[in-house]
């Protein structure tokens, strides 16, 4: 391991231990802010903490074997031998493993997230496809624990949905939704399909960080057109007759935004005014990216409809991510939201891409 990577991982340890000792200390326990940050920080470096700790005990059992290969005996040799190569695999392994848990944490992947599906090509299919994925990221979100609320929808006429914004709310889940930006594309039969043919549709899906409001970037009012209209749809009467439903649009990129979940106006306006902030955020980021030039292959989808970047057959039952020239024959199992068996994979790749980044660099 090289020695700049040994010097940051025994700063780390201190900094564990000091942590340890201030989260013990009533001043700090007493003050519910404090603790919580300290208590944050000294978890997420307790799986890098406990990672050294492993490698530092393979390390020294490596030497202890070294140093007891001094036998005549062939078979004896042999075994020594063997007992180092799996020791040194392991290590290799943990080494690994602390250069990824290393990397820079990116800034929103803790964040809550909003996730857009909207449906393109393929007609009323696509609208219904769109459905589908709700449902997909529905169950997904569920398995791991996190809330997801609905911002606004627009229903499609034969099921489905042309649009639908959500929120996601749970540890980590922009970190892990992050990779589901782009064009998504399903062949299927058509229960209308007579002739048993295999139609192609499209939809579109969008992943954004919740930008905390402390950190909001600074929106001029005079940019800001507010309309407010009533609700459409299911909610009962005071939906159907309160101007409750609102439509933010920023003028100067032409962003707009509709929220009519909520009865209240003033809460309609503040969710619609996150999801506005973290859309212009994105194209911000977007613009940027597309002005440096990056050989790198990019795993994170611009939500752009020629971006596709997965396929789902339903007559083979196969699902493969083109990123990563990916294929799974688990279709249904990820329809029911077992998506980890997609998402592990491109977080891997990523991470390798992220390593070979820095090998470069230094």
């Amino acid at each position: 391991m090289k020695s700049s990577i040994l010097v940051k991982l025994k700063i780390l340890v201190e900094r564990h231990k000091k942590l340890q000792h201030l989260l013990s200390k009533p001043s700090i326990i007493t003050n519910q802010h404090k603790f919580r940050t300290l208590s944050k920080e000294y978890s997420q470096l307790d799986e890098v903490v406990q990672c050294f700790q492993q490698y530092q005990s393979v390390q020294e059992e490596l030497i202890s074997i070294q140093q007891m290969d001094n036998e005549d005996d062939e078979d004896i040799r042999i075994m020594f031998e063997e007992e180092v190569r799996k020791t040194k695999a392991i290590i290799a392994d943990l080494i690994n493993r602390l250069k990824i848990l290393l990397l820079p944490k990116e800034l929103n992947d803790n964040c809550n997230c909003f996730l857009e599906i909207r449906a393109g090509a393929g007609g009323n299919e696509s609208g219904i496809f769109a459905g589908d994925l709700f449902r997909m990221y529905s169950k997904f979100s569920e398995k791991r624990g996190w809330t997801l609320d609905i911002i606004t929808c627009s229903e499609s006429e034969h099921g489905g949905y042309k649009e639908i914004i959500t929120k996601i709310s749970g540890d980590g889940a922009y970190g892990m939704m992050k990779f589901e930006s782009g064009g998504h594309r399903v062949q299927r039969i058509p229960e209308t399909e007579s002739q048993g043919r295999v139609h192609t549709s499209a939809c579109t899906v969008v992943i954004m960080p919740e930008i905390p409001k402390s950190d909001f970037p600074e929106i001029k009012s005079s940019d800001l057109k507010f309309d407010a209209f009533r609700a459409s749809g299911a909610g009962g009467q005071h939906v159907n007759t309160t101007d409750s439903a609102v439509r933010l649009t920023h003028l100067p990129t032409g962003i707009v935004v509709e929220c009519q979940d909520e009865r209240s106006q003033h809460k309609n306006k503040a969710k619609a005014m996150s999801v506005l902030v973290a859309r212009i955020i994105r194209a911000q980021e977007i613009k940027r990216a597309e002005q440096v030039s990056n050989t790198r292959r990019d795993l994170l989808g611009s939500g752009d409809r020629s971006d596709r970047i997965r396929t789902y057959n339903y007559p083979q039952g196969r699902v493969s991510d083109h990123r990563i020239n990916l294929t799974l024959y688990c279709l249904n199992e990820v329809m029911e939201g077992n998506l980890q068996s997609l998402i592990e994979p491109l977080i891997r790749e990523y991470q390798t891409d992220q390593l070979a980044s820095l090998s470069n660099e230094n």
